[in-house]
């Protein structure tokens, strides 16, 4: 099996329909029409799984609801071959539960711990503001990450509706989110096109971007990407089930890696979209023509930009030359 990490997965998106069904009912919240008789959430365009997804989340209100979420993730991601992962976690959903910030770390960190403890995965936090719900909201968030730091929270990013606002509001956020150290990543070129890319790359200062396929409609842009080395966290199951691309065969995987540029896989919202790591490894590996040793690569390639501390990344690397 080949050993994998991934940079892209959004915590209350990883939260299994069994799980999701189990919160539900410990905690007396209705998920009629949320999941349907073959365990799969219900949904048919971007606006319904964004509702879905928000009713998933909702189950989760105290802080063994997000433990357990966290630690069902990474156990689950383990047996599937991952030795690391980042988790995007919004502070926004953990006020929506009535947690506050620090019960929401603390409980998701506990949970990556609890995981690791039994098969030695490694995790990491990366907190995320809302594009939509506007920079004054925004700059509250990276804030957080200086009055109520965590040895696992290691990374800022965004995420939302890409078509809202400009890069430029938020650069106040990504500021204080880098003076606190935090390594830095933003949703781009999915929804919107290339342009949202550069205008990412030209005022926010990131080393990574959420997705990015778009990009391979640029080609100056691609050249961009190779000369700062930027990585994309690139989720084809995500983007074929949003409609980006028709299938896997017509995904622009191939192009942007014969262009040059830096990429992993990731599984993004894993249970919506029917997908896991371990499926986005198998079915890249048919789609692309990857062969083990162009894997591994990938997977060497998310150690290398994961928002970790050298003594960690060299420790995953050793695990990697090790198999």
């Amino acid at each position: 099996m080949v050993l994998k990490a991934e940079l892209h997965c959004h915590i209350e998106g990883a939260a299994s329909p069994a799980l999701v069904r189990k919160k539900a009912r410990q905690n007396g919240i209705s998920i009629d029409g949320l999941i349907d008789a073959n365990g799969h959430y219900i949904w048919n365009d971007f606006t319904s799984f964004l509702n879905a997804y928000d009713r998933a989340a909702a189950v989760f209100i105290t802080e063994q609801d997000y433990s357990d979420l966290s630690h069902d993730y990474f156990s689950s991601a383990a047996a599937q071959g991952m030795i690391y992962g980042e988790i995007f976690a919004s502070p926004d959903h953990a006020e929506l539960a009535g947690l506050s910030y620090t019960a929401y770390i603390e409980a998701l960190a506990d949970g990556i711990k609890r995981a690791g403890n039994e098969t030695g995965i490694e995790g990491r936090i990366i907190v995320t503001c809302v594009r939509h719900f506007g920079p004054e909201r925004a700059e509250p968030v990276a804030r957080l990450l200086h009055t109520h730091p965590h040895p696992m929270v290691t990374g800022f990013g965004i995420g939302g509706d890409e078509r809202m606002f400009h890069p430029a509001d938020f650069a106040r956020a990504f500021q204080t989110a880098a003076d606190a150290g935090m390594g830095l990543t933003a949703h781009a070129g999915e929804f919107a096109g290339p342009e949202s890319v550069r205008a990412v790359l030209d005022e926010l200062d990131v080393k990574r971007i959420g997705h990015g396929v778009r990009s391979v409609e640029d080609a100056d842009l691609l050249h961009r990407l190779r000369e700062e080395d930027i990585v994309l966290e690139v989720c084809p199951g995500s983007n074929v089930s949003l409609g980006l691309c028709s299938g896997r065969d017509t995904h622009p995987f191939t192009a942007l890696r014969t262009a040059g540029v830096r990429m992993t896989l990731n599984s993004d919202d894993p249970p919506f979209f029917q997908t896991s790591i371990g499926q986005e490894y198998e079915e890249g590996a048919l789609a692309f023509r990857l062969a083990a040793v162009d894997l591994v690569a990938i997977t060497h390639q998310a150690i290398e930009a994961a928002f970790v501390d050298e003594p960690t990344r060299q420790r995953l690397f050793q695990r990697l030359f090790d198999d």
